[in-house]
């Protein structure tokens, strides 16, 4: 990869996407148009620039200093565009132009494209698609196979607008004929820019070699416009990422419902069941069963996980964990191996142990749990006093009764036992058993009025 630069074309506002974010910042499968770009010229080139304009400090922050940047102030043309980036091009060497809107490329497509560059010696080599509806594309001209040019929609003939077979706007070129051609551009052309098209134009009069690659399926050169486009570009990526989790072990009931981020990992044997949102950097082992009707965000999921109609962030599942339904995991949450956590409870930043049970109705908040515990329903840890979080502790093969608050700061010892209905506000100590009620008082003959009451109201 010496040498080998790529120039990304990240300036435009995208204006058809009706959007306050720069077009090249808006999602597919959980990475930006650009960050997919970058991703694929990442396995071919060494150095990556990327040319900002629109909002160009906010692409910066999304896409990270992994690139080097340089700034189109005014944007006038994808020529112009490559031109800012000249100073940064090797003096020999190869040089990808790629636009930020074309999340499908694959290095795999680039790396086909590279072969066919070095097979033909060429001095710049064209990615092309024979479309459908080829209406707003370049068209490839060619003289018997030769390319001639490249011509714009604008600039077409009746005749050129019937060719099918249209510029993606992907090339390599040889980095020191690039930066000859460069200086030659002009804006003699129906939109008044700087064409990158003329530089390929200047390379054939000059007798030099291009040649193209043909891609083998048109929807991989897919430029994102419009939300229409935006929304193909992820259904198309979606069923590849699927068709590839399949291939590789996992079974979907129901592809079609199942939404999986472009880098989640899934183990073979696992079952992902319709309905299910697997986000970011989520990872799965194997023979889970996940879903259906669930979301997990970032989370790491170990063996045999049972995961069913409940929410994850950024929380850590160990092998044989019981999840749901109706159950919400939130940032820091660790589960270790064996823990059952069921309907309708949430956990935030806290650490369960080893075949602890959760079973139901609970809120666990700000907590360390021992192994074979077990919390009973309507258990709340009370762990905020409004300006403030505190830490409970709740030792091994302790038990808290249905209807208990346990007001942090505080600490059940191990094997400890909570009365139900307690609400405790001191350590209870290993072995101990815990009783915090008021005392029950009963009034013999009084029900009989109460009810009266209520029956007249």
């Amino acid at each position: 990869m010496t040498n080998r630069v790529a120039v990304v074309l990240a300036a435009g506002e995208g204006k058809r996407m009706q959007s306050s974010l720069p077009k090249v910042l808006h999602s597919v499968c959980g990475k930006t148009l650009l960050g997919h770009v970058v991703s694929a010229v990442n396995a071919v080139c060494s150095q990556i620039i990327v040319v900002i304009g629109h909002k160009g400090d906010e692409v910066k922050k999304a896409c990270g200093e992994q690139v080097h940047y340089v700034r189109q102030a005014q944007q006038l043309g994808t020529g112009h565009a490559v031109q800012q980036a000249e100073p940064l091009l090797p003096a020999s060497g190869t040089v990808f132009v790629l636009c930020g809107d074309t999340p499908l490329l694959t290095a795999e497509t680039l790396q086909h494209l590279l072969a066919a560059h070095q097979e033909a010696q060429a001095a710049a080599t064209i990615l092309t698609a024979k479309v459908p509806e080829p209406f707003g594309y370049g068209r490839i001209v060619r003289d018997g196979g030769r390319v001639v040019k490249i011509v714009e929609e604008k600039d077409a003939t009746a005749e050129e607008r019937k060719i099918s077979e249209i510029n993606t706007g992907t090339y390599i070129f040889d980095a020191q004929l690039l930066r000859e051609a460069l200086g030659k551009l002009h804006t003699n052309n129906a939109q008044g820019e700087y064409y990158l098209t003329d530089c390929i134009e200047e390379l054939i009069r000059k007798d030099k070699v291009v040649t193209t690659y043909l891609l083998p399926d048109y929807r991989l050169a897919l430029g994102v416009n419009d939300r229409l486009q935006l929304a193909e570009a992820q259904a198309i990526m979606q069923k590849h990422i699927n068709e590839k989790l399949m291939a590789a072990g996992v079974t979907m009931i129901d592809p079609q419902t199942a939404y999986i981020d472009a880098d989640v990992k899934i183990g073979r044997d696992t079952v992902i069941m319709p309905n299910t949102v697997l986000r970011g950097a989520t990872q799965i082992g194997e023979q889970c069963i996940i879903g259906p009707n669930s979301e997990l965000i970032d989370c790491q999921v170990g063996n045999e996980v049972v995961f069913r109609h409940s929410v994850a962030v950024k929380a850590s599942l160990a092998d044989k964990v019981t999840v749901g339904p109706f159950a919400h995991l939130r940032p820091e949450t660790v589960l270790h191996s064996g823990v059952k956590v069921g309907d309708f409870v949430e956990i935030k930043k806290s650490d369960v142990g080893e075949n602890t049970k959760i079973a139901h109705l609970a809120y666990v908040g700000d907590a360390q749990i021992g192994r074979k515990a077990n919390l009973g329903a309507g258990t709340i840890i009370v762990n905020y006093d409004g300006r403030k979080k505190h830490l409970t502790i709740i030792g091994d093969e302790a038990f808290v009764g249905c209807s208990s608050n346990l007001v942090a700061p505080v600490t059940i010892g191990d094997g400890a036992f909570v009365a139900a209905g307690s609400t405790i506000t001191k350590d209870v100590p290993a072995g101990a058993l815990s009783l915090a009620r008021a005392y029950q008082v009963n009034k013999e003959g009084r029900a009989a009025r109460l009810l009266k009451k209520k029956t007249d109201e």
